[in-house]
């Protein structure tokens, strides 16, 4: 193996594939473990932050010391722990229920949860899944805080708790689809999120000088430029971006979207025929392109030839 090879299959990602209800086939990355330890510390870190501003406010209000003088402190340790409660849950709950299914750590690692099936991912899934981590993990560390603040607890427990906790937290390595308990019965998954990758921009290619031999001999009037709009522009780069080069002493098929698209805008610019058409769109691609954003610049938007008509 040699060393260009090995970084390549080092990054390889497993991937799950499936299939949506319309039929259309899909393959989304599955994250690592330290991605989703990583998003879900940083939303722990967040949350933190947030209680800590809430235990700052309920103090300059007075209501933790009114609530400490009324039950000796009980009052106020409800508070925190129903605080606390409310504030992990709906924090992941709300923000995975949202249109980008994912809370702000996940946002951060560029993951999101999503539906197993394919389908549209539903409040009761998240509902699920969410309920089931307060068993996982905070169910037991909640147990050992208040036995230890009662002097109760002892390392049998400790053990439990532990082991407990740990089982849940392994279970992700022992599947290829790195599920948790919650998204087993849930009946989701974290999925890495795509990221769109643009295409390099055509019209820099085929600007003048830089395009194919013979582009720069054509030269466009404003009236020219100005029978095709935004859409015929994109129906055009669609085009160029599947256009073959011509072979040498064979010339294009009649079906080929390069001579019939070059025979329509000839007629339309009342051109005469110039052998191979790929040449003059791609100038007339640039040229379209450069006019059509120096409109929108100037507060003109041509949608599409009938535009303005």
């Amino acid at each position: 193996m040699n060393r260009a090879a090995r970084p390549a299959r080092a990054s390889a990602r497993p991937l799950w594939a499936l299939q949506t209800p319309e039929g259309v086939a899909l393959s989304f990355a599955i994250p690592p473990g330290g991605e989703r330890v990583a998003a879900f510390v940083i939303d722990i870190l967040l949350m933190v932050a947030i209680f800590v501003v809430l235990t700052i406010l309920l103090l300059v209000t007075g209501i933790a010391a009114q609530g400490s003088a009324l039950g000796g402190g009980s009052v106020l340790l409800v508070l925190w722990v129903l605080g606390g409660f409310f504030l992990r849950f709906f924090w992941f709950t709300l923000f995975e229920c949202g249109a980008r299914g994912a809370t702000p750590g996940k946002r951060r690692q560029g993951i999101r949860v999503a539906s197993r099936s394919g389908g549209p991912l539903t409040p009761a899934m998240i509902v699920a899944r969410n309920m089931l981590r307060e068993i996982e993990i905070f169910l037991p560390i909640a147990m050992l805080s208040y036995r230890a603040s009662q002097g109760l607890a002892d390392t049998a427990m400790a053990f439990a708790g532990i082991g407990w906790t740990g089982v849940f937290l392994l279970f992700p390595l022992f599947n290829k689809q790195r599920l948790r308990i919650g998204d087993v019965i849930a009946g989701t998954i974290v999925v890495q999120v795509p990221r769109p990758v643009l295409a390099p921009d055509l019209a820099a290619d085929l600007a003048i000088g830089a395009g194919p031999a013979g582009t720069a001999q054509f030269s466009f009037t404003d009236a020219q430029l100005d029978v095709y709009g935004i859409y015929e522009l994109q129906r055009l780069e669609t085009v160029l971006r599947g256009a073959r080069p011509q072979i040498p002493g064979r010339p294009r098929k009649d079906d080929d979207p390069v001579v019939i698209v070059g025979k329509a805008v000839r007629a339309k610019l009342g051109l005469p025929s110039a052998g191979d058409d790929l040449a003059l769109l791609q100038a007339y691609y640039a040229a379209l392109k450069a006019r059509l954003e120096r409109s929108v610049v100037m507060g003109r938007r041509k949608v599409d030839k009938f535009d303005g008509a």
